[in-house]
């Protein structure tokens, strides 16, 4: 047999070999570079950038001085990438550690765990550890002394944590954020918009080591943050109403407060506050029931405070005027072609010019008011002055309130309506109506943002007042306001109310709690509203106290009026308030002598 010979099975299966493979090669490159394209090319882009979101930060909330209620703290999150940390860099870790306070041990083998073993659907898996946490929040000014250090692999993610400086100060007002950054309630939800920001981004490539390339920055997005809101709310006066509530629940244990400032002309609200309440630093922590803002939310009988809109509609419509007289000895009257019986006063009166029904609180003859109104006049002006109707505050959960229809109304709506029954409201509703008769008969908007700013301070928004309608005519106003101001005197329901060198305009409210269907004679809720000074107002202030613990009825006079008293005192250092002149006194004092004579 010659050497040269070659069997002619094995050339073939030899040629065909080789011919398979390089077909299978180039069909895989193929399938690769074609048909997989796409596919890989994401997978590589992938694996090569890196995208980081850059967070905006949160804007601030400020009160009307500028002073901090709701700020934005920067916060890093420091980690490393235990693939890229070498043993030689482990004296730099252990320096690291005494920068952070932690132990040096712990920190090195965090960093020496390269691998993780998890369970996979097909049984255990290992894969690369890419961070591990050394430590959970450290400052700016700690994170570029860690930068200078310049450790492979260790790095910060920054973030934001949303602080109240003043703990439960306005917790109602403003709210607060998640730790996700959702607004859930108040002003952070409200302005939300404004607040937020819009986050940013920066993509980088990554080497073989996964480490990132700034050299290679592809695409950068700065991150916008977010505009500051400042309110009409005044820090000092909230801290003044949040301190005279403790007082209250101090003394009286009640089951609920709300006291509400604002300014009558503008519709600002100056302080607003509620017991229960709770931390905004702890919100995670806070019962459901203590974050209801019960200014906005809690519906009551508003009782005596409400007389001022029976008063003020018939002397707007002429019907009467504060010197006309009324015999609140009569127990019923006829009405419509049907006796009537009329709502007993707690004492025994008997002839009461309409100045002193105002003066005494007489349920008679507030009655015999809104007999003459009737029941479309009377229902009219109670929508006027805002009750059955949301305020417009704009803060989540306020509600309408209770004002039915005249067709709804049974036979003594006529007469238990004008003295508060019959009618539910809310404490903002009720201290709205009182600052229209203080404003000279126009209905404002209550708001409690002024503007909104940027960084810089420019401002971007402005939020004016917003007159909503005219409700009684300036001397109506006025001879309300006057009658009115007989309620804080000696001879009123509010004489805790009264003021040194101001004359105040008030009305004092106590109405019996509803329980189960049954009016309960140990179950009241004391309120007072009321404005000074009385012929050029500049601030109203309602005090509402839902089940005081005393001897006795809880009297709005007994229990609310002193409150009102002693937030106007400080009000009137605070805000600059002049003291009444003496014709003005006089005026007041000669309104009541005429009364009495006529």
């Amino acid at each position: 047999m010659s050497a040269a010979f070659i069997s002619s099975v094995r050339y073939w299966f030899l040629l065909v070999s080789i011919c398979l493979f390089f077909t299978g090669y180039m069909g895989r490159l193929v399938y690769l570079q074609a048909v997989k394209h796409d596919e890989y090319s994401q997978i590589a882009q992938s694996h090569r950038k890196s995208s980081l979101t850059l967070m905006a930060r949160r804007g601030n909330i400020l009160d009307s001085h500028g002073n901090p209620l709701a700020v934005t703290q920067p916060r890093i999150e420091l980690g490393a990438d235990p693939q890229i940390v070498e043993e030689e860099d482990y004296p730099k870790i252990r320096e690291l550690a005494k920068m952070l306070e932690a132990d040096p041990e712990d920190l090195i083998k965090k960093v020496e765990q390269k691998t993780r073993i998890y369970k996979g659907e097909d049984g255990r898996r290992i894969s690369k550890v890419r961070w591990v946490k050394l430590a959970e929040s450290i400052d700016e000014e700690l994170y570029s002394k860690i930068e200078e250090m310049e450790i492979p692999g260790v790095y910060g993610n920054r973030n934001y944590t949303r602080t109240y400086p003043g703990g439960r100060l306005a917790s109602h007002v403003l709210g607060f954020v998640q730790k996700d950054g959702t607004p859930v309630t108040g002003i952070e939800r409200l302005m939300d918009y404004y607040l937020e920001g819009q986050d940013g981004w920066r993509e980088t490539e990554r080497d073989g080591r996964r480490r990132t390339l700034g050299q290679f920055e592809t695409q950068y997005v700065k991150p916008t943050d977010g505009y500051n809101v400042q309110l009409t709310i005044d820090q000092f006066i909230q801290n003044l109403v949040e301190e005279e509530i403790d007082k209250v629940v101090e003394t009286y244990k009640p089951a609920a407060v709300s006291v509400i400032v604002s300014e009558p002309g503008t519709g600002y609200v100056l302080g607003l506050a509620n017991y229960p309440t709770f931390n905004l630093n702890e919100s995670g922590q806070a019962e459901m029931d203590h974050m209801r803002n019960r200014a906005i939310t809690d519906v009551l009988e508003p009782g005596s405070t409400f007389k001022l809109v029976p008063v003020s509609a018939a002397l707007n419509e002429n019907l009467y005027n504060k010197d006309d007289m009324f015999d609140c000895s009569i127990p019923t009257v006829s009405y419509q072609g049907r006796e009537v019986k009329l709502p007993s006063d707690h004492h025994t009166y008997g002839k009461l010019s309409l100045t002193e029904v105002v003066m005494k609180s007489s349920n008679r003859g507030t009655a015999f008011v809104g007999l003459r109104l009737g029941e479309q006049t009377l229902f009219e002006y109670a929508r006027a002055f805002g009750y059955g109707q949301r305020t417009g505050l704009g803060l989540t959960g306020e509600v309408r309130g209770i004002l039915h229809p005249v067709k709804d109304w049974d036979g003594l709506t006529i007469t238990r309506l004008p003295i508060g029954y019959a009618v539910g409201a809310t404490p903002m509703q009720i201290h709205n109506a009182m600052a229209t008769v203080a404003n000279y008969g126009i209905l404002m908007q209550p708001q409690l943002v002024y503007r909104v700013t940027s960084n810089d301070g420019e401002p971007i928004v402005t939020f004016r007042p917003k007159a909503k309608r005219r409700v009684i005519s300036v001397d109506t106003a006025r001879t309300m306001g006057d009658m009115l101001a007989t309620v804080v005197t000696p001879m009123g329901t509010a004489r805790r109310a009264a003021l040194d060198g101001f004359m105040v305009s008030g009305k004092t409210g106590t109405s019996r709690k509803l329980v189960k269907g049954v009016y309960q004679d140990d179950k009241h809720r004391a309120s007072f509203s009321g404005y000074f000074p009385t012929r050029r107002p500049r601030v109203v202030i309602s005090v509402f106290v839902d089940e005081p613990k005393l001897d006795g009825p809880g009297y709005g006079g007994v229990v609310a009026a002193p409150v009102f008293r002693n937030i106007a005192e400080e009000l009137v250092k605070h805000m600059g308030i002049r003291p009444e002149t003496d014709e003005d006194r006089l005026a007041q004092l000669g309104s009541h002598v005429q009364g009495r004579m006529n």
